[in-house]
């Protein structure tokens, strides 16, 4: 065999190799027929579609973000939350306080295609209804999402005021 022969044999097997990694990765990350697997960056931004409900002051349109046997655990009432009615009702008493969140600490964890789980810290500026004072709440979060017919749902969300204020 040849110098020339023995390097184009080389290339060949090296492109060979290259491909059959770059076809099995492509099928194990997303499948044959499916979408790539969503970025930490993408998860993360879930939240700020969130957040952007809750200025709307419509408990609806909050409670639109999350599937329908969701759980909430909310900051502010013992009440765990199970269905679309509970949900509902718990953000039209915190949407009275106007809140806007910030995330102070994210974690991210895509779990596959379809779930993620996005926990961490956040804060939210409250406003006081009859006297206009504001406050900030700093919370401990966990959203898990699950995309659902093509819509990222939240089908978990616990938030608790951090122990130590």
């Amino acid at each position: 065999m040849t110098r020339k022969t023995r390097i184009r044999a080389a290339l060949v097997t090296a492109a060979a190799v290259v491909t059959a990694a770059t076809v099995t990765a492509g099928v194990s990350s997303a499948g044959p027929d499916g979408p790539p697997k969503p970025t930490k960056k993408q998860i993360a931004s879930l939240f700020d579609t969130w957040n952007v409900a809750l200025r709307t002051g419509d408990p609806d349109k909050v409670a639109d973000l999350y599937a329908k046997n969701a759980v909430l655990l909310p900051t502010v009432s013992n009440e765990v939350r199970t269905d679309r009615a509970g949900i509902v009702d718990y953000f039209e008493h915190f949407l009275a306080k106007k809140p806007v969140g910030k995330k102070v600490r994210t974690i991210v964890t895509v779990l596959d295609d379809n779930s993620a789980i996005d926990t961490g810290v956040y804060e939210f500026t409250l406003t006081d209804h009859d006297t206009g004072e504001k406050s900030v709440v700093e919370a401990r979060y966990t959203y898990e999402y699950e995309k659902r017919d093509g819509t990222w749902k939240i089908v978990n969300h616990h938030s608790s005021a951090m122990p130590e204020q």
